[in-house]
């Protein structure tokens, strides 16, 4: 039977300030034209101060789901009907997804990060340097705690904000976790075997953007992972990839939005697809 004829689209989006540096739109639609779903994914800068308006509105116009970015991340759960497990633990939602008259938070942020990980190192027993106390280091935490390593230490130029990230995994995992002061140029402990950049350090338009690492102490043995997908080859990525084994920011975020579209369309999204969507755009 001929598909009933109708102009309606079904649509996502992304909320974020700034959003026009962020690349989601590029690798969700070349799956929804993959899997033949007429959908749109929109990429739209709000303000903190109009969050909660774009919510309703969002609600209003009948949203399947749509994503969070900075600075959003925490403060959109005021505006929500209820939170996933892993959202709730972390205390950031990236994912929204509407379920019947619902909208309900998700964090997919972390088990993107760690499917991206997994295909480069077991986290297993690992010790880890998490650059940054925002979402994204909240939502990679407490993933990695789950998923078994031995230790967590946080950076973070906010000396609360890290407190605050550092009591969450100790109190929600049984991983230890400790705070450690930002002071450039940060030296990374000799036994950290994973080096995280959650901060948004080297986000375009800012690509020579560097944390104030000593890179002298990066050894052979570690991984160097950078959250930023925009650009790919971020400087870390690139100082690093000298001598470490390194991840870009698009494993965490394809990975992730393969999460986002099962949560909105039920269809299991064709990663290669997604990722060859934004190495395309990238000149990757």
């Amino acid at each position: 039977m001929d598909k009933p004829l109708s102009f309606r689209q079904e649509i996502t989006a992304v909320f974020g300030k700034p959003v026009a540096e962020n690349p989601t739109q590029v690798m969700v639609e070349a799956a929804y034209r993959h899997h033949g779903l007429d959908w749109r994914y929109l990429t739209l800068e709000v303000d903190p101060a109009g969050l909660g308006d774009a919510v309703r509105g969002a609600r209003a116009m009948g949203f399947a789901g749509f994503n969070c970015t900075i600075p959003h991340k925490v403060a959109v759960i005021a505006h929500l009907d209820s939170l996933g497990e892993s959202a709730r633990m972390m205390g950031a939602v990236n994912c929204v997804v509407r379920r019947g008259s619902r909208l309900e938070g998700e964090n997919t942020d972390g088990k993107g990060f760690l499917e991206s990980l997994r295909g480069c190192a077991d986290p297993r027993g690992a010790s880890v340097l998490l650059l940054g106390a925002g979402g994204a280091a909240r939502a990679i935490g407490v993933e990695l705690c789950l998923a078994g390593v031995s230790r967590v230490r946080v950076a973070n130029r906010g000396g609360a904000r890290g407190r605050e990230l550092t009591d969450l995994l100790s109190s929600k995992t049984q991983v230890r976790a400790e705070m450690m002061p930002w002071k450039p140029p940060f030296a990374v402990p000799a036994d950290v075997d994973v080096v995280i950049n959650a901060t948004s350090v080297g986000l375009f338009p800012d690509t020579d953007g560097m944390l104030p690492l000593d890179l002298e102490t990066l050894r052979p043995n570690m991984i160097v992972a950078d959250v930023i997908p925009n650009p790919p080859r971020t400087r870390l990525v690139r100082e690093a990839a000298r001598g470490c084994r390194v991840l870009d920011g698009l494993g965490m975020l394809v990975n992730q939005g393969v999460i986002g579209i099962k949560y909105w369309t039920g269809v299991d999204a064709d990663r290669a697809v997604m990722r060859g969507a934004l190495e395309h755009v990238f000149g990757g």
